[in-house]
């Protein structure tokens, strides 16, 4: 039975992800750790060679040589609109592909920190991938009415803000589904828990959403989001708000 009385404290919810990059060098989790950061390398090198040349392409057709020097600003815009796009495509597509070994990183984790032997839920790996599309289904239903509030005038002040709150609540329950899963716990009951856990639950999210913003970073962030999800489902589990240096190995 999951408590939830300290879910909702950030503070608690930010040390659980800041554990979760410490045990990224512990030595039982490095074999899980390898597939996924090949996965995200392998995408994020095609996405940047192929954006490279398009826009090569692009620029050299239809800027004359006598605005040659716009190739200053096109540039540093193109390198900005990569980490964007990115961020919004790429991330997903990867985390999708790596669903299957981050479930068996979340129950690793939890191996580790309880001193029990934990399995992962079994489960076909095309299950794993629709349940994966059932998340992103529920998430992109809502982006359009967001989007459309950066058209409404006043509205749109606040737009921002909202935006990245529902960033937030999307990044959180993508990596929280993981050591939930491994509850037991299906997409209508993970859900429930963090509406429940609000709080702590956005706090989550927002840091590690930032994490994955950052080059080079979000190649492991996903990974320590993980763990950071595992510790932090397991401190709940067990009526638990402090992490020991036992839990953080």
């Amino acid at each position: 039975m999951i408590k939830l009385q300290s879910g909702n404290n950030p503070l608690f919810a930010l040390q659980c992800l800041l554990a979760g990059i410490k045990m990224l060098g512990h030595q039982e989790l490095r074999k899980y750790l390898l597939i996924p950061l090949v996965i995200n390398l392998v995408l994020y090198s095609l996405a940047f060679v192929l954006s490279y040349y398009s826009v090569s392409g692009l620029i050299q057709h239809m800027i004359p040589d006598w605005l040659s020097w716009l190739h200053w600003i096109l540039w540093p815009l193109f390198f900005i609109s990569f980490i964007v796009i990115s961020f919004f495509t790429f991330t997903l597509l990867a985390n999708l592909i790596a669903a299957p070994y981050y479930s068996q990183l979340s129950a690793k984790t939890l191996q580790i920190i309880s001193g029990q032997r934990i399995d992962p839920i079994e489960a076909a790996w095309d299950k794993v991938f629709f349940a994966e599309l059932k998340r992103v289904g529920y998430l992109l239903l809502r982006v359009l009415p967001l989007l459309l509030l950066f058209l409404i005038p006043v509205v749109n002040m606040i737009a921002p803000l909202l935006w990245a709150i529902f960033a937030a609540w999307g990044i959180a329950m993508e990596f929280m589904a993981y050591p939930l899963e491994n509850n037991g716990l299906l997409f209508a009951e993970q859900k429930q828990f963090l509406q429940q856990a609000r709080w702590g639950v956005l706090s989550f999210g927002g840091v590690t959403g930032l994490g994955l913003s950052l080059p080079v970073i979000n190649l492991l962030i996903g990974q320590a989001a993980v763990i950071g999800a595992t510790l932090y489902v397991y401190k709940l589990s067990t009526n638990s708000n402090t992490l020991s240096a036992e839990d953080t190995p």
